[in-house]
């Protein structure tokens, strides 16, 4: 049945508890135990009976109001019944299937009645049905609860068990939808999420996640203790043994019976394993340190991602999504700081040195979620990368044409560069790729990078009437011809679309030009010319011609000057503050808030220019300024279109108006930040006007007839600020924090960690003072 039917009819049901007449549970250990508890609790069925062969259970459980009735027969108890629940041992399923029968033949059941099973094994369920009763009955509803607990039996039960759980209901054409419907509101109802799957592949899913690491825990345990000196073995294993081996303690006779029923997906996972096995033994022999590393470092990012991935959460380990700032104002900042490397060109030495033949080295990588998300794209699609460890990398890649599919969608976490410039890629790849992102990325446009793909021949599905993620990309071999070259007029500067196109270009037959309108930051084209790429550019035009290859070499980092944005200001709008940042990008496309910063009369200067891999650098020191409005030059606003938030903060302490125009971009970022910078700026006290594409801000700054510097007047009151999980935006008012009269609260900064992992650290390190509530209790 469609998941549209089944909506539709649910909705038409009695929603109102009890679903049910009577609901008989036969078999009251944890699981049945646990779900008559729910039942009970959520007034779920207006009687509960149960069938259990130890009567202890049986009088206990009516003794404490659990039960309206109980017996060991299931015959005395059945009658009646609009819903059976079997929670017993997967091989004595057959026999209750019997009594059941017997039932419905006496006429104590209806033909109809509801019955479903919670066994970890299906496709044994189904046979022994259509055994039992010749044909599969119109109630019968097989599902699998993948909950459990480390005790078992009656008095291990709790009704919160199955509290944003999985339950995976099989729905056979056979089953009315009506006890489809049933079954699953009655299962949303005690708290657990339920999803459909046949029972065939809910079974090889289940031997491999389930069935096989508690034969591999018992296997283990078996061998240690055959061992002679197993005193030994047990008296010092470590705590990695006792959390794998803790399932070998779980029931014998319950897995005995699972590996019997599950015979046929158990021995194939376990022959796959064998495989994988052999692999790593053989790597130990012959001391294969690069592809041992990549086989371990796969596997402990893989199990890190996949977590985020299922949850659709940033990498970020937040126990709660309420993590909040809480500043105090402080007035001076000062010292000398190292910021971390720029994200840009983070994302992009993974991207092409996993292209590249031969091994490229990594130095100043940023360890925050976006890069990290790109990452572990590539580990996923089979490159062999080491580290990060400190910013250090060492890419072992896989050369133009060396790509892997990968087994799952690619999970770009909150990273939009990271999707937009990938879908480039997998465009021109031989293999089929779904990218898919968190709840935030998944609401962001990306038609802008897919329409100019298709123009190429790419065969790219977004999701939607707006055009967001879930992307799903058609490989070339199905298509059945590689991406064509092609002339693309950007309508605006953006270089993730124009990088996206670029990098398509690479396979692409012949040439492939963008031109874009105003000019925008150009890291892809330095780092294909620092992987001997061949790239033209003649003036806003940028060409490639497909078909080259990418030399894999050592790429360094430098400090990214969008996160430095955020010191900048907080020196210029503080009194008697002087900061210098260390070996800061200052590439030409992206010193537009350099530029903007002087124009508003900012005290900066430069010092220690060099060129690091490929990239200009030096050091910049900032002074405390007496700032002034101004019209934002529109040539200059590509050049610092992130570096705008923290920009706003700035207008705010100036002398006079500042006007914004030609920033529709920054309305389709993390959020919409021209309004929800206006929103907070007007919590705190700032006089601000938001236009179409940009925004103009009354400045509070006050002049001084000598000319002194007169940063110490607060400029922003105490207030509430809601970041909408934008990094940039959190970031931006805890700068605004040094002006401010009070405290400041800012809501939902984890997501910083995106950009800039130990900001509210260095922040606190050059004199402000910001108190991290994680809002875990």
């Amino acid at each position: 049945m469609s998941s549209q039917k089944n909506n539709k009819l649910q909705s038409s049901l009695n929603t109102t508890p009890p679903i049910f007449k009577q609901v008989c549970v036969i078999g009251l250990g944890l699981i049945g135990a646990s779900f008559a508890q729910a039942i009970k609790d959520n007034d779920l069925s207006e009687r509960l009976v149960a069938v259990d062969r130890h009567a202890p259970s049986i009088t206990e459980a009516i003794e404490h109001g659990l039960l309206d009735a109980g017996s060991a027969n299931l015959q005395d108890v059945i009658a009646g019944s609009d819903l059976i629940i079997i929670a017993v041992p997967v091989q004595a399923v057959q026999a209750v299937f019997v009594d059941i029968k017997q039932a419905m033949d006496n006429g104590q059941l209806a033909s109809d009645c509801i019955m479903t099973d919670v066994c970890s094994t299906k496709v044994n369920i189904i046979d022994a049905a259509k055994a039992v009763f010749g044909s599969l009955p119109i109630g019968l509803v097989p599902a699998h609860p993948i909950a459990g607990a480390e005790n078992s039996g009656y008095h291990a039960r709790r009704a919160s068990l199955f509290v944003n759980h999985s339950v995976i209901i099989c729905e056979l054409p056979t089953t009315s939808a009506t006890a489809i419907a049933k079954l699953r509101l009655l299962w949303e109802s005690v708290g657990a999420t339920v999803m459909s799957m046949d029972a065939e592949h809910h079974d090889a899913i289940l031997a491999h996640t389930s069935h096989l690491p508690h034969l591999l825990a018992f296997n283990l345990v078996e061998q240690l203790a055959s061992h002679d000196d197993n005193l030994d073995m047990f008296r010092y294993a470590a705590g990695g043994f006792r959390d794998f081996s803790r399932i070998a303690a779980s029931d014998p006779k319950m897995w005995h019976d699972i590996f019997f029923a599950n015979q046929s997906a158990i021995v194939s996972a376990l022959d796959e394993y064998g495989v994988y096995l052999q692999t790593m033994r053989q790597l130990i022999i012959d001391k294969d340190s690069t592809a041992l590393m990549g086989l371990l470092g796969r596997a402990q990012a893989a199990r890190r991602h996949f977590g985020h991935m299922l949850a659709s959460t940033p990498y970020t380990d937040t126990s709660a999504m309420s993590a909040s700032y809480n500043i105090t104002p402080s007035n001076t900042v000062s010292g000398t700081i190292a910021i971390p490397g720029d994200k840009s060109i983070s994302h992009r030495s993974i991207m092409l040195g996993s292209l590249a033949t031969g091994v490229t080295n990594v130095t100043g990588f940023l360890e925050g979620e976006d890069a990290l998300a790109t990452l572990q794209a590539f580990r996923d699609m089979g490159v062999s990368i080491e580290g990060p460890d400190n910013g250090n990398l060492t890419i072992h890649g896989v050369g133009m044409n060396g790509l892997k599919p990968s087994k799952t969608p690619l999970y770009m976490g909150n990273s939009g560069t990271s999707m937009r410039l990938l879908s480039g890629i997998l465009a021109a790849q031989s293999f089929d790729s779904v990218l898919t992102g968190d709840t935030s990325l998944n609401k962001r446009p990306m038609e802008r990078v897919a329409a100019p793909l298709r123009s190429m021949g790419a065969v790219i599905q977004s999701t939607g009437h707006s055009g967001t993620a879930p992307l799903s990309i058609t490989g070339r071999d199905t298509v059945g011809k590689p991406l064509q070259g092609t002339e693309y007029d950007m309508p605006v500067a953006s270089a993730q679309v124009k990088s996206c196109l670029l990098l398509a270009g690479l396979w692409a037959e012949g040439t492939t030009t963008v031109t874009q309108p105003e000019i925008s930051r150009d890291h892809t084209e330095r780092m294909l010319s620092a992987f001997g790429y061949p790239v033209t550019v003649e003036g806003n035009r940028i060409s490639v011609i497909g078909g080259g290859t990418l030399t894999g070499g050592d790429i360094a980092v430098p400090a990214d000057i969008s996160s430095a944005a955020f010191f900048m200001v907080a020196a210029a709008i503080s009194q008697n503050s002087e900061l210098t940042l260390t070996q800061v990008g200052i590439n030409p496309t992206r010193t537009g808030v350099i530029n903007i910063l002087k124009l508003m009369n900012a005290d900066i200067s430069l010092s220690n220019e060099t060129h690091v891999g490929g990239e200009p650098v030096a050091d910049i020191t900032i002074r405390s300024s007496n700032l002034v409005g101004i019209e934002i030059p529109e040539h200059l606003v590509p050049l610092a279109i992130d570096e705008f938030p923290v920009l706003f903060i700035a207008a705010s302490c100036a002398q006079g108006r500042t006007v914004l125009t030609g920033a529709k971009e920054l309305r389709v970022k993390e959020s919409d930040r021209i309004a929800v910078m206006a929103e907070g700026l007007q919590t705190l006290g700032i006089d601000c006007t938001v236009t179409d594409d940009g925004l103009i801000i009354e400045g509070k700054g006050v002049a001084t007839d000598n000319g002194d510097i007169n940063n110490s007047q607060p400029v922003f009151g105490s207030g509430h600020i809601v970041s909408h999980h934008d990094h940039r935006i959190a970031m931006s008012f805890s700068v605004a924090s040094l002006r401010a009269s009070q405290q400041i609260t800012i809501e939902g900064v984890e997501t910083v960690n995106t950009s800039f992992p130990g900001f509210a650290e260095l922040a606190n390190q050059i004199g402000m003072s910001i108190q991290v509530d994680t809002g875990a209790e």
